[in-house]
């Protein structure tokens, strides 16, 4: 009976414990289904294409501190080809306070309600990941914003201290492949895997880009082009084979910090701004070179697209972007290419600084070119930049500068606009510095018209070249030019003639022999086809005091093909045609205030010598007077073609001033007889002797006159022909007719008769040539050359001498005049008479012939006669009284004498 009952009081316990524990199973159950419900909405893992808004708003979590994380899960297949690109539909969280953080409600109200949202791209097991800093998001937008990861792994974390109806987001998730999203990876990720650089291990936005080429490098921000993260600071160290580095941006969509909320009447889009002072808070930072040590180019923020693309001085760029710690969901950042800009070329010279060259003709020659060439400043540059190139040649050159290429643009990119012209100028200076008293030429950005393959040359081995700007340039000069620069040989053997660009004068009181040739300045010959002819005008002056003639010796000329006139020369001065012409400009013993001779007129009077053939054998041309003039001419329709930068010279002579004062006069009239002195004794008290002496004598011959020259003496200073000689040269005769000299003066006294045609060859006017050419103390020899013209008596029909003629029976009629005398032998050669007994003998044939009735004109049957001596009584009576009247005069002067010393006897007594 008990036993039942104590079974009965355990079944009884047991329900109420089992029901009890029902119980307390259905609110547990109750309570877990509310906090599901919330659960849904925060803290969990998100699947792909989810949507997920804000946790409702519930009497658990009105007013209370809310935190909220999402993960993502995990792709299938390789997590590195996916990312993520999250859509924020709605979104407003908090308020933003200086940037600095995120701040509920308003400032006034006091009420403390910080909250935000960090989004956490990467984790421990990617490449890249923000999650030890990610800083926040706050603010509100009501328009759709895109996040797209860098990773496959994303964690969104949303903090509210006091979480009401004023706080709520929605966003939706999607997975999207590499090689679909082109405006990050562009076409074909695949061949460029680097394209977005190298990431730094370690780190979320470090990146390293080497050897960029275009469409080879993109340069983002983290997330582009959705919204980039917050509190980023992002280092891009860009990289190209060859400068200049450029920064494609120009055009490109760029919005960094370009709104601080979507309330455009509240927060205005911010324009494109440059400078620390202007972007606070989010920017970007460009440096010149290769850290954050290098200059700055500038510091950009600001919506919109950007003006002007950025170029670098060298192969490297460093970049850096900086977010602040807390910002709106808002800007999307920025995106560009990176590249070479192709204004670089290889400069021979040496630079100083950015932009300061020294371009010298030492450095062109090392490069091997033959010419150099520097271009327009095509990289950023600052405000007042200064710019110089100094093309610097040795002495003697001259300096040429063009312009292949050359246009003048308004400035497009300048860091500081300013107002007013001349922003941007080029000038060009006579000089080796700005002077400014030598500009050439000023271009200038706003008004100058460009010049392009103009030739500027300079005066002197130096032109300087400064450019110069007040606005500085993001991205290269607005004047662009590609500059050409070489340097010509200017030197001149003469003393050049100023304003003409080949012209010489040769001055005996500066050398009294040299060499020249065709000017070593090939840019003379650089004219236009259809100008005048290039025309070098070489003159040789002296005078007569120092010298009387002047000796030119072409002996080289080298004119290439005419190209338009391959025919033979013909006509040397009509014909179109490189030629030499020489001629004398003044007429021979007139002083140099004589009107000159133009070649025109030289032409017409049949005296210039023209050389158009090209030979190598020496012409020589001896001036009659004081002058001589060589020109060298060049048909400029292939002037430039045949023989700019032709250094081969055209043509090369000699040139000597000759016949010093103690040669004499150089130029003797025709006369019967004459004779020439060495040394000329008026010149022997002023002149100094000189080391060596060329003289050279030209005896002009009356018409039909046979010549007899013979020495009456002669001494040379020793017996060596080098020493000293004595040439004779007959009308256009290269070659000596007959040489005296200390080894054979014997010759001069068995010299031959001229005859007339060897006077005159070719009917002109008949003349020979003497020279003496003194090498070794000319002062030490002397000689007396003798001439006599010679007549020729008429012969009969049958071959005899008509001598009638000179008979006392033949009329005077037919007396010849100047035939008075015959000379001695069967040659019929005669003199005037006034030459018989003169003391020297003129007829050639001096010895007797026997039974000839000829006699010598210096034979002693001839000039010794018997001596009369008449009384001339008028000049006895003269002598006469020319001796009364001495002695009246000696008497007068001895009266006086004695006058004066009495009176002075006279006056002693007295005293």
């Amino acid at each position: 009976m008990n036993k039942s009952k104590g079974n009965r009081s355990l079944y009884t316990l047991v329900f109420i414990v089992v029901c009890s524990v029902g119980l307390v199973n259905i609110e547990a159950t109750n309570l877990q289904a509310r906090k599901n419900g919330q659960k849904d909405h925060c803290n969990k893992t998100v699947d792909i294409y989810e949507d997920v808004s804000s946790p409702d708003l519930m009497p658990e979590n009105f007013g209370k501190p809310l935190t909220c994380w999402y993960r993502f899960r995990s792709f299938r297949g390789t997590p590195k080809d996916w990312i993520l690109r999250i859509k924020f539909n709605k979104f407003k969280v908090g308020t933003l306070l200086n940037a600095s953080h995120c701040q509920g409600g308003y400032m006034q109200v006091r009420v403390v309600a910080v909250l935000g949202m960090s989004i956490v791209d990467g984790n421990a097991k990617t490449d890249v990941s923000n999650r030890k800093e990610p800083g926040m998001f706050c603010g509100e937008t009501e328009q759709p914003q895109t996040f797209m990861s860098e990773t496959s792994f994303v964690k969104i974390v949303f903090h509210v201290d006091n979480f009401t109806d004023q706080t709520y987001f929605s966003f939706d998730t999607k997975a999207e492949q590499q090689l679909v999203v082109y405006l990050r990876y562009g076409q074909h990720p695949e061949l460029y895997p680097n394209r977005r650089g190298e990431v730094v291990q370690g780190s979320y936005c470090e990146r390293i880009f080497r050897d960029c080429r275009l469409q080879t490098c993109y340069v983002q921000s983290p997330a582009y082009p959705g919204v980039y993260p917050r509190n980023l600071h992002c280092r891009y160290y860009l990289n190209t084979r060859l400068p200049f580095i450029k920064l494609y941006i120009e055009n490109e969509e760029f919005n960094i910090d370009g709104q601080r909320c979507e309330n455009i009447m509240t927060c205005p889009m911010r324009p494109i701004s440059s400078g620390q002072e202007n972007c606070p808070y989010d920017y970007i930072k460009i440096y010149d070179g290769k850290n954050e040590f290098s200059p700055v180019i500038g510091t950009f923020c600001g919506m919109g697209k950007f003006p002007y693309s950025i170029i670098g001085t060298s192969q490297d760029l460093f970049v850096e972007f900086v977010s602040s710690p807390a910002g709106p969901l808002l800007n999307t950042g920025f995106h560009f290419n990176v590249g070479n800009w192709p204004g670089h070329v290889d400069t021979a010279g040496s630079r100083n600084g950015t932009c300061d060259w020294l371009l010298s003709s030492e450095s062109l020659r090392a490069s091997g070119d033959s010419e150099g060439i520097f271009l327009s400043v095509a990289h950023w540059y600052p405000p007042h930049t200064s710019c110089t190139y100094l093309m610097q040649g040795e002495e003697g050159e001259i300096v040429r500068l063009y312009f292949p290429s050359f246009r003048i643009n308004r400035i497009e990119s300048p860091i500081k606009p300013i107002d007013g012209d001349c922003g941007e100028s080029l000038t060009l200076y006579d000089a080796s510095w700005p002077n400014d008293a030598k500009i050439i030429k000023t271009f200038c950005d706003t008004f100058s018209k460009p010049m392009e393959k103009h030739d500027f040359v300079s005066s002197g081995n130096a032109l300087f070249v400064r450019f110069e700007s007040k606005t500085g340039s993001y991205s290269g000069s607005s004047l662009y030019y590609w500059a050409h620069y070489d340097f010509f040989n200017n030197t001149k053997l003469g003393e050049p003639v100023p304003g003409k660009p080949c012209d010489e004068v040769f001055a005996s009181w500066k050398t009294t022999k040299g060499w020249l040739r065709s000017p070593l300045n090939t840019l003379v010959y650089k004219q236009p086809p259809n100008s005048e002819d290039v025309q070098c005008l070489y003159r040789f002056v002296t005078d007569k005091r120092l010298y009387a003639r002047v000796i030119l010796t072409i002996n080289r000329i080298h004119f290439k093909d005419h190209p338009y006139n391959p025919g033979p020369c013909t006509n040397c001065l009509e014909d179109r045609i490189d030629k030499l012409v020489v001629w004398e400009p003044l007429p021979a013993g007139v002083n140099s205030s004589h009107p000159a001779i133009t070649l025109t007129k030289a032409a017409q009077m049949g005296e210039v010598t023209c050389i158009c053939n090209r030979h190598t054998r020496p012409t020589q041309i001896i001036s009659k007077g004081e002058q001589l003039n060589l020109q060298l001419i060049v048909d400029s329709a292939h002037s430039a073609l045949s023989y700019f930068k032709h250094n081969a010279a055209l043509f090369e002579a000699t040139y000597e001033f000759v016949h010093g004062p103690l040669c004499g006069p150089s130029l003797i009239q025709p006369t019967t007889d004459g004779d020439i002195h060495y040394p000329f004794y008026e010149a022997i008290g002023y002149v100094e002797p000189p080391k060596s002496i060329r003289c050279i004598w030209e005896i002009k011959v009356n018409r039909d006159r046979d010549l007899w020259i013979h020495f009456d003496r002669v001494k040379f200073a020793s017996k060596s022909c080098d020493d000293g000689i004595v040439d004779i040269f007959l009308k256009d005769k290269a070659e000596s007719f007959l040489s005296v000299c200390g080894e054979n003066v014997s010759l001069a006294k068995e010299l031959p008769i001229l005859s007339a045609a060897q006077l005159s060859p070719d009917g002109a006017e008949p003349a020979i040539t003497v020279q003496f050419v003194g090498r070794t103390s000319p002062t030490r020899a002397a000689f007396k050359i003798a001439w006599t013209e010679l007549f020729h008596l008429p012969r009969n029909t049958d071959g005899s001498l008509k001598t009638s003629r000179l008979t006392e029976a033949g009329s005077a009629a037919e007396i010849i005049e100047g035939c008075e005398f015959t000379c001695p032998g069967d040659a019929g050669l005669c003199i005037p008479a006034r030459l018989v007994c003169n003391g020297v003998v003129n007829c050639p044939n001096v010895s007797n012939i026997e039974g000839s009735s000829f006699l010598s004109d210096e034979s002693d049957e001839l000039c010794v006669q018997e001596t009369h001596n008449d009384i001339n009584w008028l000049y006895i009576a003269l002598a006469g009284v020319g001796t009364v009247l001495v002695l009246c005069f000696l008497c007068v002067c001895i009266y006086r004498k004695c006058c004066r010393y009495c009176c002075s006897d006279d006056d002693d007594d007295d005293d």
